[in-house]
């Protein structure tokens, strides 16, 4: 989905004049950010173009983690399914279990004395993103029909 169409279905939830008024901006400009720009100057970079932009120049994501976090969310890089070495689906099954394991692990040991610290919790949340990731890894290869990049696609402990 590109960033215009982004912008027009969250406006459909909420006033555009709102929006308007609530950013000091023209109605006209939020309208145009909705359109898909053109060669005849229809439509306007949007902020969501703006801050792409903004990511790409720097290379930083936190943008992108901040927004997701001031939205109950966290933000989880995809792997470059590219960079995955699956050669067989059954082995990658494994290593997909073996680290959910790893997960529990943690999570028992850290809840052992019926609390979890916040340093506890970091690696929780550590572990539980790379599993994440190495997950996403593993369903883009399924849906490829491609395992033969998963082989020494783990993530490092």
């Amino acid at each position: 989905m590109e960033s215009h169409e982004v912008l027009k279905r969250a406006l459909k939830k909420t006033s555009p004049k709102a929006v308007a008024a609530e950013l000091g901006i023209s109605l006209s400009l939020v309208y145009k950010w909705a359109e898909k720009p053109s060669e005849d100057g229809s439509g306007s970079r949007n902020p969501l173009d703006r801050l792409q932009k903004v990511i790409d120049l720097s290379g930083d994501p936190s943008i992108v983690e901040w927004l997701c976090r001031q939205n109950g969310g966290h933000f989880v890089m995809d792997p470059e399914v590219e960079e995955l070495d699956i050669q067989h689906v059954m082995p990658a099954t494994q290593e997909l279990i073996a680290q959910f394991s790893g997960l529990l692990s943690q999570i028992s040991t850290a809840a052992v004395d019926h609390s979890i610290t916040k340093d506890e919790a970091k690696e929780i949340r550590e572990i539980w993103d790379k599993l994440k990731s190495y997950a996403e890894g593993f369903v883009r290869c399924c849906e490829k029909g491609d395992f033969e990049r998963m082989v020494n696609s783990k993530p490092a402990n």
